[in-house]
Order: structure tokens, then sequence, then C-alpha cells
């Protein structure tokens, strides 16, 4: 799959099929979008490219509204290349770019792509001041050449698939919720830094992780499942803490605890994939008590993961 940084610069082989969108979280929604697209390119002999941007254009045009972000960048990249995208166009966003009349942006940057098929959400709106929507580019693609899809809002039930969707469960700790709604276990990559020793002093030694991911689950105690990606993917059972650990007022930070695992990770990249929250985080009165805890933890999780086996490879692919 090759990556581009501007639409100048990309390498497409061929006409296109083109889907467009932040596709922040590549959850279901998102797949129905990029699985049209690929779905079209393969009818009409084209390559199935994925248009989106970085920053989020909120981040540029209202910041105080940004949503936080629900996957790495390379996370995403991985998803589309699992999904059979064959080119991916990470558009940088600017308020220059920001600035284009949906005319400008559609001979400029789709016809510039090669584009024969283009796939939008419903809910799309592109050009300056959000001027243009799905019938404006379909008005624009009869002139220019290009056939559009317009998707209608995916619903699973009563509730739409969407990002926004996806960061309320995760911030209100439901994990099945956002696990459905993504199409797969809610998860997040970190590397592993280096950390106080405190959990391995007390007979828990911990990997402590640094994340771009700033849509993270609500604090409190998992049973997670952890990639070690540097390592071949393996995958441990293991329980994690996150949040601000009041027992030692030591500050926020993301711990997981592997089980039946001694070895060293530090400056791994680890794959977190949360399967079910346990219990709130909490202070307790001393570390007697922690330590205690602890042991209920790791053997409720033991219980939780067994109750959730696992799926060769499906645990992290869409």
């Amino acid at each position: 799959m090759w990556i581009a940084h501007d639409y100048r610069t990309a390498k497409c082989v061929g006409d296109t099929a083109i889907a467009i969108g932040n596709f922040d979280g590549v959850h279901r929604g998102h797949r129905a979008l990029l699985e049209l697209a690929r779905r079209e390119a393969a009818a009409l002999g084209l390559s199935p490219v994925a248009l989106t941007f970085e920053p989020h254009p909120t981040r540029v045009l209202a910041p105080d509204r940004s949503p936080p972000r629900i996957t790495g960048a390379d996370y995403r990249l991985e998803l589309f290349a699992q999904l059979g995208i064959d080119g991916v166009v990470v558009q940088g966003f600017d308020r220059g770019f920001a600035s284009m009349t949906p005319e400008h942006f559609a001979r400029e940057v789709l016809l510039g792509l090669r584009a024969k098929v283009v796939v939008v959400g419903e809910n799309f709106h592109f050009g300056k001041d959000r001027a243009g929507d799905g019938e404006v580019l379909k008005s624009l693609g009869k002139i220019l050449g290009f056939r559009v899809e317009v998707l209608p809002i995916i619903r699973d039930g009563e509730e739409i698939l969407s990002s926004s969707m996806v960061r309320q469960a995760l911030a209100s700790g439901e994990i099945d919720r956002a696990s459905r709604i993504l199409g797969r276990l809610a998860d997040f990559d970190g590397r592993v830094v280096q950390g106080d020793g405190r959990g391995r002093s007390i007979g828990f030694a911990t990997a402590n992780l640094r994340t771009d991911v700033e849509a993270l689950p609500a604090d409190g105690v998992y049973a997670v499942r952890v990639r070690v990606l540097s390592r071949g993917a393996q995958t441990y059972d293991a329980v994690m803490n996150l949040g601000v650990r009041p027992t030692f007022a030591a500050g926020r930070s993301i711990e997981v605890h592997l089980f039946d695992f001694d070895q060293s990770l530090y400056g791994q990249l680890l794959r977190v994939q949360c399967v079910e929250r346990l219990r709130d985080e909490r202070r307790f009165a001393n570390v007697g008590e922690l330590v205690e805890q602890i042991a209920r933890d790791i053997t409720a999780a033991r219980e939780s993961l067994a109750r959730h086996p696992r799926s060769p490879d499906a645990e992290n692919r869409p």
C-alpha cells in the first residue's frame, strides 16, 4: 500500500475509486465506506484509495471543539491496508487547504488523484466554509467526469455508528459498546517507557505506556490482551490500570501487568485490547490493601479473559 502526505505527490497507478473521510477509529461505519470504494474499484478495474486529513480539520478551524483522537496515525494506516485499500493520501490540512472552494477541491484534488468514483458519507462537507456536500459533489462529478456515491448514515439498531459514539462509549467505560461500534476490541497502541518501579517492588511488575491516543477508556481497572507488536505480535493476557494511582498520589499513568511474563519490554510497542472493565480506580488505606486488591483483580481478569476466548488474528482486524 502506498502512502502520500499530499495529493500532488500521490503515486496513483491508473484511475481510482476514492473514499473520503477523517476515519478516526476506522469503525464499522468507516469500513462500510471503504468497502464500497473497494467494491466499486474491483467492478470497474480501478484502484481503491482513501483520502484522509492530518491534523483533523477541527484542530485547525475550531481547536476548542477538536475531538480526542481514537486511533494513532500508524494504526489507522494498518487498518486501511487490512481492508484492501491500495493507497492512502494523508493530506496535510491547514487554512490554505481549507480555503479551497468546492469546485477547486474537485478539480485540483480529485481529478489530480484520477478519480472515477468518489465515495462519501451522508454527513460529508468540504470546501471553504463547508459549502460543499454530497449533492454538490455529485453535480461537480457530472461536469468533471466522476461518479459520486453517498452512503447513508450506518446504524446498529437505534445507535449511529460514528466516531463520536465511540468516544462517548470509551469515556463512560462502556467497553462492549465501543467494541461493537468499532467492530473489533477497543484498542490503542502505546510504547513502554521507564516507570518508577513501584509495581515490581510490591510483586506485580507493570509496563508503563505512553500513547498519542487521546480517547482512552474511563479511568479504572480492565481485563485486557496485550500484543507485543515488535515481537511478532505475540499476545498475552493482562490486567490494566488506567488513572491517577490515588493510593500513592503518583500521577496519571497507563500500566499493564502481563500474566506469566517476566521479560523486559522497555521501548517496545504494545497494542492493548480492552476486553472488560472490572472496577473503578480507588484509593486504598495502605500498600497491603492494594496488594490484596491487585491479586483479586488478576483473578477477575483471568476469569473474564477465559470467558472471552481469543480468535486468532481477529481481535484487531476489521
